[in-house]
């Protein structure tokens, strides 16, 4: 596996729609945090629409029957996540990941210097969708995320062979997501 330049990026999105919206130069220094396509990445942004966990009305989490219930809707330009807690959020980008690629995510340095982690989250290869973007505050202070901005860098591996059945192929229960999606079994 090799991993992808900027060069292949851009050219994936242009000729393959692999992330839309695409911004074709990293933006934000100084400004924003930062997004766009960087040297050996994508820096995708976070929307403006979240889901904010709290533990009033459940004791456990359980991935297999989460409910809806442990989560506050929210939409806004400043998200404020609760000390010692996470939100989820959705990408401003549209994925579409080729059956030979593997993309990994993984958070940016400007947030976790801050203690605010984004869950390292694989793309399977023919995954297609927005991304549920999972945002942990490991602080014992509330935590801010600036929303159309950068949160995290997209790495594409690019596969000598294409793999046997892709997410795609077998009908993945994420496959096509288009708001933030809670987990299914």
């Amino acid at each position: 596996m090799t991993i992808k330049s900027d060069r292949w990026i851009r050219s994936m999105a242009f000729e393959q729609k692999m992330i839309e919206p695409f911004v074709e130069r990293n933006v934000g220094k100084g400004e924003f945090v930062s997004f766009g396509l960087s040297s050996y990445g994508y820096d995708l942004r976070v929307s403006d629409e979240y889901k904010i966990f709290h533990n009033a009305l459940n004791p456990i989490i359980d991935p297999k029957a989460i409910d809806e219930k442990s989560f506050i809707d929210y939409k806004g330009e400043v998200c404020i996540i609760p000390p010692n807690s996470f939100a989820l959020a959705r990408s401003v980008e549209y994925f579409r990941i080729p059956e030979n690629v593997l993309a990994i995510c993984v958070g940016k340095s400007t947030y976790a210097r801050c203690g605010i982690i984004t869950n390292v989250t694989p793309f399977e290869p023919g995954w297609e969708g927005y991304v549920t973007l999972e945002i942990s505050n490991t602080t014992p202070l509330p935590a801010k995320i600036y929303s159309h901005e950068g949160l995290c860098q997209v790495l594409f591996l690019e596969s000598d062979e294409t793999c046997e059945v892709s997410y795609k192929d077998k009908s993945g229960k994420y496959q096509n997501q288009n708001g933030i999606t809670l987990p299914k079994v």
